[in-house]
């Protein structure tokens, strides 16, 4: 099976949700490895209250462990870059519009490189990404 990351909308649900069992998602599937993009990370970390930072570090301690932390690389700054800006022309977002989407198009980007499949809540922005640039995305019900 294709390896997975399950983008920050996921985590946010049931960190709000108190959903332990989402939470211990890293923990499944040797047939799918669960990755955890580094972008994913930094806005865990940027959103969480003090109570909930210490289930985030354990996330980051895990997939560490398991050398699962996807991390965006050059090309995957610049595929995100020139993503953006089509994107930006199609839809006439301005600054504000493509600053949303930057760590939504590098999680995008760096799975791409490594044919890993974005798990999202956020199927307007990932769908858009995916016209400009192929990768595998999946809209998961919450």
């Amino acid at each position: 099976m294709q390896p997975a990351l399950l983008d920050s909308s996921i985590y946010i649900t049931a960190l709000r949700r108190r959903d332990s069992a989402a939470l211990e998602l890293r923990r499944f599937a040797s047939e799918a490895p669960l990755w955890l993009s580094a972008v994913v990370l930094e806005e865990l970390y940027a959103g969480a209250t003090d109570r909930d930072r210490h289930v985030v570090e354990r996330l980051e301690r895990d997939f560490d462990r398991a050398s699962r932390i996807l991390v965006p690389d050059l090309s995957d700054w610049t595929q995100a870059g020139w993503v953006l800006a089509r994107l930006a022309a199609k839809y006439q977002y301005e600054q504000i519009g493509r600053g949303r989407l930057t760590n939504d198009a590098l999680i995008a980007m760096s799975a791409a490189r490594l044919g890993i499949r974005v798990i999202t809540a956020n199927e307007r922005d990932f769908r858009r990404l995916a016209e400009f640039r192929s990768f595998q995305w999946q809209k998961a019900t919450l």
